[in-house]
């Protein structure tokens, strides 16, 4: 049974993301099958990365780049 979850920490390296960003998507109940054991989170293994829902348009799109 443990063998078909993943931490936090290895959902983080495996989908190129930082921990806290994993942890938010786990509590927002973006990654379905996600289970709060304690203070950590099991994720299935067979999980996909979610889509990222941050705005990346608009006025102040690459304003450091000038």
């Amino acid at each position: 049974m443990i063998e078909n979850y993943i931490t936090v920490k290895e959902a983080a390296e495996k989908w190129e993301l930082k921990e806290r960003a994993v942890q938010k998507m786990c509590t927002d109940g973006r990654i379905p099958g996600a289970s709060k054991f304690g203070k950590s989170w099991a994720i299935p293994r067979e999980s996909e990365r979610p889509k990222d829902k941050r705005i990346i348009s608009g006025k102040y799109k690459g304003w450091r780049n000038n």
